[in-house]
C-alpha cells in the first residue's frame, strides 16, 4: 500500500532537518562573506545588515499576520493576537531569509552613484524579494521562484544605472565585472580595430583569487568553490544539478570558443577558463540553482533543469542584450521546476522520455550555438 503525504518543499530524503540544512547553507556562504567584509568593509556589513533585517522583520511580520487568532466571536486584544502569532514563530523562520539576505546581498554591488541610491536598492529589493518573491506563495517551502534572484532583478532594474563598482585598497582590483565593461575591454569585437578585445587582457588567475571584480560576492572563486564543495559533502546541494549545469555550460562555451577561437587570436583554453570563472554564474550554480525548495524533486528532472539552466545562461552571454544571466536563467527555471514535477510524466528514475527531452535540448542549444555564430555574424560580448 502507497500512502502519500501532502508535504512542502524541501522535500527531504535525509534524516537532517531544515534548520540544519538551511545552517549549512550560511556555513557554506562564511568564506565568501569574510572575504567580502575584508574586502568592501562598511559596504560589505551595510548590505548584508540592511538585506538580513529586512528579510527577517518581513518573515516574521508575516507569521504574526498568517498565524493570528482566527476570528471566533470573541473579542481578542492586539496583545493576544501578537502572542498567537509569536508561539509559531520557529528557528527556520530566522534562518530561512537569513540565507536568502545572504546571498541577496552579496550578489548586489558595493556603491551606487549618488552613494544613497545603495539604501533603496537594498532595502526595495529585499522587500520585493521577501513579499513577492516568497510570501505570497505561502512563506518558506511554497515559493516557486528563488527569492534573492528575485529581488536581484528587480533591483537590478529600477537602480542598474546607478551601480558603480568602488576601488579597494587591497589585493583586489575592482571594476565592472568583465561581462559589462565597455567594448574596449568587454570580451567581442572591436569595431573600430577589427580584433577580439578582453579575454587575452584578463589575468585568469585574477578572475579566480578575487583580483577582478564585479558584485561583492562574485569576486573571490576560491571562496565560492570552497563553499560548493561544503555543500556537496554535506548533501545541501544536490551534485546532479550543479554537473548537469557545468558539463552542459562547457559543451555549449566549447563550441563556441572553437568558432570564435578560428576567427580571433585567442586561446581556446583561455577562451573557456574565461567563461567559467568571470561573472557571477558559479557562484549562481552553488547557492542559488541548487536551491531545494524551486528544484524539482526527481533524479532525471534535477538533470535536465540544471542543463536548461546552463542553455539560457549561454544563449544569453552570446547573443542576448544582457552581458550576464545566470539570475534570468534561475528565474526561468524555477517556472520549469513544477512542470519537470508534474505527475502525470514525473518519474524518480531515466527513461526514454527523459532521454528524448535531454537529448533533443541540448541538439537544439548546440544548433543555436553554431548556427549563431558560425552564420548569424559576431557576439556583442561572450
Amino acid at each position: 500500500m502507497i500512502t502519500i503525504v501532502n508535504e512542502k518543499s524541501p522535500h527531504l530524503r535525509r534524516k537532517d532537518s531544515l534548520a540544519r540544512m538551511l545552517a549549512d547553507v550560511l556555513i557554506a556562504l562564511a568564506p565568501t562573506i569574510v572575504f567580502a567584509l575584508v574586502v568592501y568593509q562598511w559596504d560589505a556589513a551595510r548590505n548584508l545588515a540592511i538585506s538580513w533585517a529586512t528579510m527577517v522583520a518581513s518573515e516574521i511580520v508575516y507569521v504574526l499576520i498568517v498565524n493570528r487568532i482566527k476570528y471566533d466571536g470573541k473579542k481578542h486584544t492586539f496583545k493576544e493576537h501578537l502572542a498567537a502569532g509569536w508561539s509559531k514563530l520557529t528557528v527556520n523562520n530566522i534562518l530561512a531569509p537569513s540565507v536568502s539576505a545572504a546571498i541577496f546581498a552579496l550578489i548586489m554591488p558595493a556603491r551606487t552613484n549618488p552613494y544613497f541610491m545603495i539604501y533603496p536598492a537594498l532595502i526595495l529589493g529585499s522587500l520585493f524579494a521577501m513579499i513577492i518573491g516568497k510570501l505570497v506563495f505561502g512563506g518558506t517551502g511554497s515559493n516557486i521562484f528563488n527569492p534573492a534572484a528575485v529581488g536581484m532583478v528587480f533591483s537590478k532594474i529600477c537602480f542598474g544605472s546607478k551601480y558603480i563598482y568602488q576601488s579597494r585598497p587591497f589585493f583586489i582590483v575592482t571594476g565592472g565585472t568583465p561581462l559589462t565593461n565597455s567594448i574596449a575591454e568587454v570580451p567581442g569585437l572591436n569595431s573600430l580595430t577589427g580584433k577580439w578585445m578582453g579575454i587575452n587582457d584578463v589575468p585568469l588567475e585574477g578572475l579566480l583569487f578575487g583580483q577582478v571584480g564585479g558584485t561583492i560576492g562574485e569576486a573571490f572563486k576560491i571562496a565560492i568553490l570552497v563553499g560548493m564543495v561544503y555543500l556537496l559533502i554535506r548533501k545541501a546541494a544536490d551534485w546532479r544539478i550543479i554537473v548537469s549545469y557545468l558539463s552542459t555550460f562547457v559543451l555549449l562555451m566549447a563550441l563556441a570558443g572553437a568558432i570564435i577561437c578560428t576567427r580571433h587570436d585567442i586561446n581556446f583554453f583561455r577562451f573557456l577558463a574565461f567563461q567559467l570563472l568571470s561573472g557571477g554564474m558559479l557562484f549562481g550554480v552553488t547557492f542559488m540553482l541548487t536551491d531545494p525548495v524551486t528544484s524539482p524533486i526527481n533524479s532525471p528532472s534535477r538533470f535536465i533543469y540544471g542543463s536548461a539552466a546552463a542553455i539560457i545562461t549561454v544563449i544569453i552571454r552570446l547573443f542576448g542584450a544582457l552581458p550576464e544571466g545566470m539570475a534570468y536563467s534561475i528565474l526561468i527555471c524555477n517556472m520549469l521546476a513544477p512542470a519537470l514535477d508534474y505527475y502525470k510524466w514525473s518519474s524518480p528514475k531515466w527513461n526514454r522520455r527523459y532521454v528524448i527531452i535531454l537529448c533533443v535540448a541540448l541538439g537544439i542549444a548546440l544548433l543555436a550555438v553554431g548556427l549563431g555564430l558560425g552564420f548569424g555574424g559576431e557576439v556583442v560580448a561572450a
